[in-house]
């Protein structure tokens, strides 16, 4: 929920001790994010604003007991689909963290339901008052025209929600290649956002190709995974951010890159981010953390958290301690291992010791026009078979700790002309799940590691059809035939049994649950792909295998209509001649 209009009477009154404040936080020691200085003071809260600093008194008194205040924290690119929760059960988990704003992209859940899905997020944004939820406009919907989703978001179709106070312009731009070609439905689309902020997506971009994708008003970039791309990326004008989510983590390579020089183009991010690491480790606090540990100042961590951007994308009056801004606040005992005690938003005490205070209805009210989106015809096993000529393939090879993938030539067995999976090439395929095209794309993955069995999931970025991985046509048939079934979700299948499964029925993402169930529900599904599938351990089995069908990350992905190589732009046959 966006803050209300300051009374700005009400403020200096209160500024001068003409009047008494709402709150007064005594006895801080406060993050003066503009001077790289600790004040000591007091903090007067009037209608949600600061209006001073320094000693004050109110009509209610939070004592500080000399712990450091700095701004609330904010998460400057975030899918709150890959948290497998709805936004109000997301919010109940970071705010405690000291997240207090986040800049949201759903473009997984406008991939499945286009307008109605971005409208859904923006809806229940609307109703949280303990977190401020924007929004960027989903730009490519679908993300490439390689594959098939449930939607196409044109222009046109943007225009209708640009307006919203909650929007604050497009979002990442993955199609890097319509960019750099000047693609007219990706200038339309970039023409329409010029006057305000437009996220990046270019992983490895540089040369001319990267001066073209920034030329046409591309600000930022989370892609980044080394400090001589960020530097190169920043020289050029754009803001980085640094990301730390489940299936990529940047956060300590590109932090030990921040210096005095370029700390103001630095942010934070968590991207994608599964429960499990939320509850774990943290939210954009983690961020900080790992910054701080890579020798980043603490203050200079905390201000790429807070301060830097609000500047970049426009948020008036936020991220500073000082007066007039808003009063998200959060209090900490120390800058070498930021452990936050106290969460203050919009000048109300709403967390306290990792735990919520104020109550939100966190009741089932899922609108149907997000659910109910798993439609394929019946599908034989046979489907699934690979069939031949030769013995060499192009693999798909996963790697720990990141999106990217290798492109491997190999031999592989055969039995009657078909090709036969183990422990180590194992068949994958996406099944179109939006419209009834009955279109399967059929690969081969080395490095995986799974036995006597498949795993099945709709959420496979970003188009989100069903993506499935096995040893075995049978149990892949199994595992699909599930995931219609339930609706969505993840299912496990072994020796032609399922043995788990967790549904997702908003829009095939999402659970209502709250955070720790389904970080309970996936903890069991982890073990059972670690030790019954026998899934390499060094993978997350759910996220790696989700990516695989995202062809906009290199080097080679697969996708309903086939497999796809990136650095070719183009589609490429399973087998080498």
């Amino acid at each position: 929920m966006r803050n209300k209009k300051k009374d700005l009477k009400a403020l200096i009154d209160v500024a001068m001790k003409r009047k008494e404040a709402d709150l007064v936080i005594k006895n801080v020691k406060i993050v003066d994010v503009f001077n790289n200085s600790i004040i000591a003071g007091d903090i007067a809260i009037v209608d949600g604003y600061i209006a001073g600093i320094g000693s004050y008194e109110g009509k209610n008194i939070f004592e500080g007991k000399g712990m450091y205040a700095s701004p609330g924290f904010i998460d400057s690119h975030v899918h709150i689909e890959s948290s497998m929760s709805t936004p109000r059960q997301f919010a109940k988990a970071i705010v405690p963290r000291g997240t207090t704003t986040i800049i949201a992209d759903p473009h997984e859940i406008a991939n499945v339901k286009g307008l109605d899905g971005i409208k859904y997020i923006i809806s229940e944004g609307d109703k949280i008052d303990f977190l401020d939820i924007y929004v960027m406009l989903p730009s490519c919907v679908p993300a490439t025209p390689f594959e098939d989703s449930g939607a196409v978001l044109l222009a046109d179709d943007l225009k209708t929600l640009m307006n919203h106070d909650s929007v604050l312009g497009l979002g990442e731009m993955m199609n890097f290649p319509g960019t750099i070609n000047a693609d007219d439905q990706v200038i339309e689309k970039l023409d329409l956002f010029q006057s305000g902020n437009i996220d990046g997506h270019a992983p490895l971009l540089g040369g001319k190709e990267l001066n073209a994708y920034i030329a046409g008003g591309i600000k930022t970039d989370h892609e980044c995974t080394n400090v001589e791309e960020m530097n190169e990326k920043i020289s050029l004008g754009m803001y980085i951010l640094i990301r730390e989510g489940s299936a990529a983590s940047d956060s300590s390579t590109l932090s030990k890159g921040i210096t005095k020089d370029n700390l103001r183009r630095v942010m934070f991010c968590t991207d994608d981010r599964h429960p499990g690491d939320i509850l774990k480790d943290g939210h954009i606090d983690n961020n900080v953390n790992i910054a701080i540990r890579e020798g980043v100042d603490p203050i200079d961590a905390i201000k790429v958290a807070s301060l830097n951007p609000c500047e970049c994308y426009g948020l008036k009056n936020k991220g500073a301690i000082v007066p007039g801004y808003v009063a998200d606040i959060l209090l900490f005992d120390s800058l070498e291992e930021v452990q936050i005690k106290s969460v203050f938003k919009n000048g109300r005490l709403v967390a306290e010791n990792n735990e919520m205070l104020v109550d939100l209805d966190l009741s089932s009210n899922i609108k149907e026009s997000v659910q109910n989106t798993i439609k394929f015809k019946d599908i034989d096993k046979s489907r699934f078979d690979i069939l031949l000529k030769g013995d060499r393939v192009r693999a798909i090879e996963v790697l720990p700790n990141t999106l990217l993938t290798n492109s491997l030539e190999v031999e592989v067995k055969k039995k009657d002309g078909y090709f036969v999976s183990d422990s180590d090439l194992l068949k994958i395929a996406v099944v179109e799940r939006h419209n009834l095209l009955d279109k399967i794309g059929l690969g081969i993955v080395k490095g995986y590691g799974l036995e006597n069995g498949a795993i099945a999931t709709s959420v496979s970025h970003d188009s989100h059809n069903i993506i499935v991985i096995g040893d075995n046509s049978e149990d892949m048939q199994i595992a699909v035939n599930k995931i219609k079934e339930i609706n969505g979700g993840i299912v496990l299948v072994k020796d032609g049994e399922v043995l788990d499964f967790f549904s997702l029925p908003i829009g095939g993402l999402m659970s209502d649950l709250p955070l720790d169930e389904i970080n309970e529900k996936l903890s069991d599904l982890h073990s059972l792909a670690y030790k019954t599938l026998k899934v390499n351990s060094k993978l997350d089995p759910f996220i790696t295998l989700s990516f695989m069908a995202l062809p906009v990350i290199p080097n080679i992905k697969i996708t309903d209509r086939g497999l796809f190589d990136i650095n070719k732009n183009d589609f490429v046959d399973l087998e080498v001649e």
